[in-house]
């Protein structure tokens, strides 16, 4: 849900489910905020676009090899564009902070609120979940072999690292807006200050799991400069020094420091920023932001005229669906190609590979289209999974939902007990968000 929120004041009901505008520096205006819209479309077209484009696949007697660009002489400089995660969260922040204005305006408790996300974020993992499991286990009892299936199944499994992620975001969010309110900036400081802290004790002692910290300092840190942005707190020199300091400081850290030029994992690449994520992945984030709202007027006007109105209109709401269901399509034309036809992806950073991936998104994009618009009815749970269960209840649904969508992305979708404790974490966790009222009757 979305909609406007003045620099000082709650969202007003008139706008509820719209976003900020784009005609001030200071603030977002009343009306539906299209600049968000299209940072979400191009962090899905980039996300799309690598998941095919970066995988080395080759067949070798039966057996699919799945490499990665990354590990390419040069190939860690494509990382620093097809690394828009940073983005996604920014725009989290901003709808989890509108979110929870409308939510606490109109006096919903937050385990409401809470259960209420939950939900949406957890319950359409379900069916993609039951479909890949079972299907896996089809085509291997059917004697396809098992190990290009879980290449497949993993890969599917690892873009729920994500939600994951989001689960906490949501549940820190209502005490992070708090924060906002009272601190400010030096909410965002704070968060940037733990991920400093993380990373020289990481490298400093050796301690590699102690960097695992960063998943909620460096990922918070960047949604919460969405909260200054629906605040009106981020204005042009914000912005100009964000984009100028996050440039400098990652530059600095990849050239004179411990961290991977790789910005991103797809695949078999050893190093990157983001597993965990580290200082230099927060710095892409505040150098992506920073540039985005110096943009943000220009990207504004064009995405408010009828035809990209019309374009993001349709396609935004479906932008979920579409990361969760791509890797579907996607491993069945990989499957074709390499195992069917015999044609290995060729050596990367030639021409031969540019063509190989216009080809394959020309081909995959539009099975990724229907498909999405099919799935998209599973975005809304169902009537069962309603009511408002107490606090401590909803925060044991988060565990269990956010261990579930976590054991999904280490053991993939794919055979064997782990995808199906997984699922059955996801499911514990979204029923635990009906009221105990709902279950008795």
């Amino acid at each position: 849900m979305t909609v406007t929120a003045g620099p000082e004041g709650p969202p007003t009901p008139q706008t509820a489910r719209t976003l900020t505008g784009v005609e001030s520096h200071s603030a977002p205006a009343a009306g539906r905020d299209r600049f968000l819209d299209v940072l979400r479309l191009l962090v899905m077209v980039l996300v799309v676009a690598q998941h095919w484009w970066l995988p080395v696949l080759a067949q070798n007697q039966g057996m699919l090899d799945a490499g990665s660009v990354l590990t390419t002489e040069g190939g860690f400089a494509l990382t620093w564009v097809s690394q828009v995660m940073p983005l996604i969260f920014f725009v989290g922040g901003a709808a989890n902070l509108i979110s929870w204005r409308a939510a606490s305006g109109k006096g919903v408790p937050v385990a409401t609120w809470y259960a209420k996300r939950l939900r949406r974020l957890a319950w359409p993992v379900v069916p993609l979940a039951v479909l890949w499991i079972v299907v896996s286990h089809v085509l291997v009892l059917g004697g396809a072999p098992a190990q290009p299936v879980l290449v497949g199944a993993g890969a599917a499994g690892m873009v729920l690292w994500f939600l994951a992620v989001y689960v906490l975001v949501v549940v820190c969010t209502p005490v992070l807006v708090r924060a906002q309110e009272r601190f400010g900036w030096w909410t965002l400081a704070a968060l940037a200050a733990g991920s400093v802290a993380v990373d020289v004790t990481r490298f400093s002692a050796g301690v590699e799991w102690l960097g695992y910290l960063n998943v909620a300092f460096v990922w918070l840190a960047v949604h919460q400069v969405g909260f200054l942005y629906v605040t009106g707190r981020v204005r042009r020199v914000h912005a100009a020094l964000l984009a100028c300091a996050g440039a400098l400081t990652a530059l600095t850290l990849v050239v004179f420091g411990p961290y991977s030029l790789n910005m991103t994992g797809v695949f078999a690449a050893e190093t990157s920023n983001v597993a965990p994520p580290t200082l230099v992945l927060e710095a892409l984030g505040a150098l992506q932001i920073g540039v985005a709202l110096l943009a943000r007027e220009a990207i504004g006007a064009w995405a408010d005229k009828p035809g990209p109105a019309r374009l993001l209109d349709r396609i935004c709401p479906q932008l979920m669906t579409v990361y969760l269901w791509h890797m579907l399509p996607m491993s069945v034309v990989a499957g074709v190609v390499v195992f069917g036809l015999g044609i290995n992806t060729p050596e990367p950073m030639t021409w031969l590979w540019i063509v190989w991936g216009v080809l394959g998104l020309v081909v995959v994009v539009p099975l990724v289209l229907p498909l999405a618009h099919w799935a998209v009815r599973f975005e809304t749970p169902p009537k069962v999974l309603s009511g408002s269960p107490g606090l401590v209840q909803v925060l044991a649904a988060a565990a269990l939902t956010g261990g579930g969508l976590l054991t999904l992305t280490v053991t993939g979708l794919g055979l064997g007990a782990g995808p199906l404790l997984g699922l059955l974490l996801v499911l514990a966790g979204v029923f635990l968000t009906r009221s105990p009222e709902r279950r008795r009757a």
